[in-house]
């Protein structure tokens, strides 16, 4: 997983970087910003046009992210929630405030005053929202945390003119260009999802069927809980989590790549997320989580 955001900064300080991590990435692979990615997104839309096969993209921006105290994440809705739902906040397990879950541990449900910074299209600050509750949160498996706010998507496109990011409900596609979104950054990256991940671990924890990103994807501490977008279709098909930093094998922060046969593999400078099309199934009417559901294969407690 991608280091907490003090780290991140004591790092660069020591070695003389200053605070902003963002020169850490190199030219060649300098994260988009809003208005970089919109003009990016565009070219693309008028190259597709010269193939009537290839998906027409979108230009993706940073309405409806936030920012948290440490990482980043995005107001999100499932397929089925309506305008009236109390809204949710999408992120990682390992960005929660109270520290990395154990393997093995499920957290939901519990209370939490959590506060995220939303921002708009431009990457300004509007509003500051407020969660109720943690519904669900675990770094097995998947490397996720949802929390319940206080406003309701309505309220929240009433007051500020903001629409939540909607969950796909289907596996990603290998090849799609996608747009990493971070709300801590404001920040764009563009890039295509390279291929999937049977198990990915990382030190005590393993992954399973892992987004794996081209390398144009660099991301960096504070990216994490970033939602993937789907260029073509505007939806959120996974979480941003980690990279392989230094070249290590399966430690923290380097992540490896473990096929079904069980052979590892290191792929330094390469950035992973964990697929989401597995959540809306277990949240019912009112956006209530209900790992009983027939179709939830989410860890349990």
């Amino acid at each position: 997983m991608r280091k907490p955001l003090v780290a991140v900064l004591f790092a660069l300080a020591i070695a003389g970087a200053g605070a902003a991590p963002a020169v850490a990435a190199p030219v060649s692979a300098k994260p988009a910003t809003a208005s970089a990615a919109s003009a990016s997104a565009a070219s693309a839309v008028t190259a597709d046009t010269k193939a009537a096969a290839a998906p027409t993209l979108q230009a993706v921006n940073l309405a409806g992210t936030v920012a948290l105290s440490n990482c980043s994440g995005s107001v999100v809705r499932f397929p089925n929630s309506l305008d009236t739902d109390p809204a949710l906040v999408l992120s990682n397990g390992h960005c929660l405030s109270t520290g990395f879950p154990e393997p093995g541990e499920v957290l939901v449900n519990q209370a939490s005053s959590r506060t995220f910074g939303l921002l708009n299209s431009a990457g300004t600050r509007v509003a500051t929202l407020r969660a109720s509750k943690l519904a669900y949160g675990t770094m097995t498996d998947t490397d996720v945390s949802i929390y319940q706010l206080t406003s309701t998507y309505a309220t929240i496109k009433n007051s500020y003119g903001i629409s939540a990011l909607t969950v796909q409900d289907t596996h990603p596609t290998a090849g799609t260009a996608i747009t990493v979104a971070s709300g801590y950054w404001k920040t764009l990256y563009n890039c295509n999802i390279d291929g999937f991940v049977y198990r990915l671990k990382e030190g005590d924890w393993t992954w399973k069927d892992s987004v794996r990103y081209t390398s144009a994807c660099q991301t960096i501490g504070g990216t994490s809980g970033s939602p993937v977008i789907d260029q073509s279709t505007g939806k959120v098909v996974a979480v941003n989590n980690t990279g392989n930093e230094d070249g290590a094998r399966c430690t923290e922060n380097n992540p490896c790549e473990v096929d079904a046969s069980g052979t590892v593999t290191v792929r330094q400078g390469i950035n992973y997320a964990q697929e989401t099309y597995l959540i809306p199934a277990c949240f019912t009417t009112g956006n209530q989580l209900n790992l009983s559901a027939t179709a939830c294969t989410l860890p349990k407690p």
